[in-house]
């Protein structure tokens, strides 16, 4: 899992917030950015953070979105997961919700293998 790296995507029509989990247990989990959400925004993520080998785990929530961003993904050669928002593990009293704490939270619980799939 040291070449492993979890992210965690929060998804809206426009954009795609983006948070980065390292693979070891421990590791460093930091808000990447916020990218456009366009294919080639979203293939450009891929080969910048896939880079060297490293095997990709990705996740986002289901949504009105729908699956495009997840077949585009696994078409792409990496681990997709969509997790259902109702399954998703909250802290009591944590009502605080940005699009970078979310993306950041789903890397986290992604790497703990905390999340269910759809």
């Amino acid at each position: 899992m040291q070449d492993s790296m979890f992210i965690g995507l929060d998804v809206h029509k426009a954009t795609i917030s983006v948070a980065v989990a390292q693979g070891k247990r421990g590791g460093e989990v930091r808000h990447w950015g916020t990218i456009p959400h366009r294919p080639d925004h979203v293939r450009r993520l891929a080969e910048k953070l896939g880079c060297a080998g490293r095997r990709l785990h990705l996740c986002y929530e289901a949504g009105p979105c729908g699956y495009g961003l997840h077949r585009q993904l696994t078409e792409l050669g990496h681990d997709c997961m969509v997790v259902a928002p109702s399954l998703i593990p909250v802290k009591a009293g944590d009502r605080v919700k940005t699009d970078r704490r979310d993306a950041a939270m789903l890397a986290k619980l992604h790497r703990a293998g905390e999340l269910t799939a759809v």
